[in-house]
């Protein structure tokens, strides 16, 4: 009697309302994006743990690589885990543990190179130490894989979606979907506005009898995981794009901070997605001139 009774006087303004099927559409989406953002939070605080024990066992491991956990960097480490035992290691094997198999640049060192480097390393021999970074480096190896397992298929789905917020620069399939999905329907926004507030990007007024404040933080009470994603894509959405550019830049010459300025790109981009969600076009900037 109450669903009829809704349905019935739609007029009434009631605590319930009618949710298409459509909405539900997203769910497999939104499960997805939410397990990226916490397996990325959990490789953080092992990366970490990782570069503490190579602090003591090698600090100078680091110094050869351009960036860290590629597989070469995480096979040398499995293989010899300290510079101790790259100093009295066989040269075939340091050779071998270094071979590159697959997609990628191999290493710009040679394996002469790396037993120098361990031979004149001030690192300290520890082997408890050794074996709290193998059972790390396990760690980190095991969410780092399934984190590419979700990562594929998101991009799979984001593919069968192709949505025109993909023609935004900067905006890749996993923003893409993560934005979508946390919106789930832009019909349950009936303005910019309403979306800006629910992202908890708009700004906090606060006021009152002989006070109103005229620079205020973002209220931040809104959906964490949308806002969070709408922050990490706006400075490539920035750089990719000559509008935001000088829209942040506009910002900047106001006086603004470097993260304001961000927060008023934030909702100039949120103000674009939801003309493109509500109405299928793409992105063009001559339209934002």
């Amino acid at each position: 009697m109450q669903i009829a009774d809704i349905l019935a006087y739609p007029a009434r303004k009631k605590l319930y309302r009618k949710v298409d099927m459509t909405f539900f559409s997203m769910d497999e989406q939104k499960s997805l994006t939410r397990l990226h953002a916490d397996l990325t939070e959990q490789l953080c605080p092992i990366g970490n743990k990782i570069q503490k024990s190579l602090d003591i066992l090698f600090p100078e491991y680091n110094s050869l690589f351009g960036g860290h956990y590629g597989k070469t960097y995480m096979k040398i480490l499995m293989t010899f885990k300290s510079a101790t035992n790259i100093a009295e290691a066989d040269i075939s094997d340091i050779k071998e543990a270094m071979k590159h198999n697959g997609r990628g640049r191999g290493v710009s060192f040679t394996a002469e190179d790396l037993q120098a480097l361990a031979r004149n390393s001030v690192a300290q021999a520890n082997k408890g130490e050794e074996y709290a970074l193998e059972a790390r480096l396990n760690q980190y190896t095991v969410v780092a894989e399934q984190l590419e397992k979700v990562d594929k298929k998101i991009e799979e789905l984001s593919k069968e979606t192709n949505s025109p917020m993909l023609t935004i620069p900067g905006i890749s399939h996993l923003s893409c979907t993560t934005i979508l999905a946390e919106i789930r329907c832009i019909g349950n926004f009936n303005s910019a506005a309403k979306l800006t507030k629910f992202a908890g990007v708009a700004p906090k007024h606060y006021e009152s009898s002989q006070f109103d404040a005229k620079h205020c933080s973002i209220s931040k009470k809104g959906n964490k995981y949308l806002r969070k994603i709408l922050y990490q894509i706006i400075t490539p959405v920035i750089n990719n794009n000559k509008v935001f550019k000088d829209y942040y830049d506009k910002k900047i010459s106001e006086g603004k901070s470097h993260r304001c300025a961000q927060g008023h790109c934030v909702r100039k981009l949120l103000r674009i997605i939801f003309h493109i969600l509500a109405t299928g076009e793409g992105f063009d900037p001559n339209k934002l001139k």
